[in-house]
């Protein structure tokens, strides 16, 4: 086995090469004087199982690019098997056309993974899974809620008034599946817009008054909807809010947003490697998927399922 780090996560990758037991491959990544970027790998690799770890967050197309060129690199290496992992799929968003004339950018990402030469994927938390369709060659995605449940129930062990909270209605299923492994209440936020011309408002359907709500997600960007869910929910009575996201991309103003929000603290995996800036801001904590990354790993290199780390 080899394992490959892009520049995307580095701390991650070695939190993975370290629970794993292999050491990270000597690999040289590096820009040209016009920006063209170069891969080079630095040790034999011919009939290896190699497994490359980028994800695909901020600046999204250097990443995306940094990685293509490195699956190309292990295929002209002669690589047994090149598993491209991909803890944030950067473009997930980009699932459907949206209008005339628009793109389906989630399944361009997919064809380029593919023809540059990967001959499987490995990502967490899709954020939308048709895009496992978009695929003709296997993919698979585990889900954060290993760690995430276990970081809550030592968190909330004994708090009877835990409601689990979707700040919008597309991520009821996640929700539901949380609030019944944590026995916990269900609550839902829900922007509608009574008249026309008037601004949108947010309802909140379930009993929060003096619970605890945890806010739940799979992607906070902007952290406007995460924000305006958390004021809802302390609106309508809530004693304390908490959020747990799968991935935190947090662009523009959101970190200011969050730090000046009701919500007492927001813990991120470490999908995407955090900012000093992020770092720095006192309720914001990250938990680290690496244990679940590497035991997947591990599993698809000896032939195994991983079908447990589905549960």
């Amino acid at each position: 086995m080899k394992i490959v780090a892009c520049n995307s996560n580095k701390q991650l990758a070695e939190a993975i090469s370290s629970y794993i037991g292999v050491k990270l491959s000597d690999a040289s990544i590096r820009k040209f004087a016009d920006d063209e970027i170069f891969v080079e790998i630095n040790e034999h690799i011919r009939g290896e199982d190699v497994f490359i770890i980028q994800s695909t967050s901020h600046p999204a197309n250097d990443h995306l690019l940094e990685l293509l060129i490195a699956i190309d690199a292990a295929k002209r290496g002669s690589a047994r098997r090149i598993t491209a992992v991909i803890p944030y799929y950067g473009y997930a968003r980009q699932d459907r056309k949206t209008g005339p004339r628009t793109p389906i950018t989630a399944k361009l990402v997919a064809n380029l993974l593919t023809s540059s030469g990967a001959s499987r994927v490995l990502t967490m938390d899709l954020h939308a899974g048709q895009i496992q369709g978009f695929f003709d060659i296997p993919l698979d995605n585990i889900f954060s809620a290993p760690p995430i449940i276990k970081d809550m129930k030592k968190k909330f062990s004994n708090n009877e008034n835990l409601v689990i909270c979707s700040p919008d209605v597309g991520g009821v299923v996640r929700a539901r599946a949380f609030a019944k492994r944590l026995n916990a209440g269900l609550a839902i936020a829900d922007k509608r817009r009574e008249k026309a011309g008037e601004s949108e408002i947010m309802n909140i359907i379930g009993e929060v008054k003096d619970k605890t709500c945890i806010l739940l997600d799979d992607i906070v960007d902007s952290a406007g909807t995460l924000c305006n869910a958390a004021k809802a929910l302390k609106d309508h009575g809530a004693k304390e809010i908490y959020s747990y996201i799968a991935h935190g991309v947090l662009s523009g103003k959101a970190v200011q947003k969050i730090t000046n929000s009701e919500i007492k603290e927001l813990v991120l995996t470490d999908s995407i490697q955090a900012s000093d800036e992020i770092k720095k801001v006192k309720n914001i904590r990250h938990i680290s998927i690496a244990p679940l990354m590497g035991e997947a790993i591990k599993r698809i290199n000896s032939d195994s399922s991983i079908s447990e780390l589905f549960d």
